[in-house]
């Protein structure tokens, strides 16, 4: 789509490192970034500041998580405007995605970009994590922006089947949210907690993936 003039102004440009990341999926995402950035802000998805740093701060941040998806079912809890889900979807239409989101306009929201783009790898659910219907369905599961790691934790955990894996979007604080869990990461049967730095060398702001088994 045509971005208006005063968008395509404060819309940040596309940077190199967007070609690296995404590959063969940059105009799938491309499209979907054009979208947010026409829409986001009248639909109450993104702020009045983000569109300097779009593709930055959030579209590659997203997109840095694909290589750690595995073929299966995996949830976004929190979805919003689809970031991570609707990215991680248009990166990896070999995954299947339940993007899990409480509010009705982000639900239409996400619903009308899945079928704008064509993904026949999503389902959009209008509920709260703990009343998705998913519980131990998933084989992975992601979040971004939701809340600190304990109390995400019960929101996300028991989602998973037995060996499922929590792949989650976090900040430069990630390991003190873990040291702060421990009682959590205890009850929830979370083994191999761990922090992996996403992007050095490729991104000019990495980003950190809390990975952790349920078993």
């Amino acid at each position: 789509m045509a971005l208006s003039p005063d968008i395509l102004e404060a819309l940040e440009p596309e940077p190199a490192a967007a070609e690296t990341v995404l590959g063969d999926r940059l105009d799938a995402v491309r499209a979907f970034t054009h979208n947010l950035a026409q829409h986001g802000e009248e639909l109450g998805l993104i702020g009045p500041l983000e569109l300097p740093r779009l593709w930055t701060r959030h579209i590659l941040n997203s997109a840095l998580l694909g290589p750690l998806l595995q073929p299966g079912l995996v949830g976004d809890i929190g979805s919003g405007a689809g970031l991570p889900g609707l990215v991680l979807a248009l990166q990896r239409p070999d995954v299947q995605f339940v993007l899990v989101e409480p509010m009705e306009r982000r639900t239409d929201w996400l619903s009308s970009q899945a079928r704008e783009l064509g993904l026949d790898n999503v389902e959009v659910r209008r509920a709260r994590a703990e009343e998705s219907g998913l519980e131990g369905q998933l084989d992975q599961v992601t979040a971004r922006a939701v809340s600190a790691f304990k109390k995400l934790l019960a929101l996300t955990a028991p989602l998973l089947r037995d060996g499922g894996e929590l792949v989650l979007l976090k900040g430069a604080n990630a390991q003190a949210e873990i040291d702060a869990a421990a009682r959590e990461i205890k009850k929830y049967r979370v083994k191999d907690v761990r922090v992996e730095v996403l992007g050095e060398g490729v991104v000019a702001e990495p980003t950190r993936a809390l990975l952790g088994t349920v078993r």
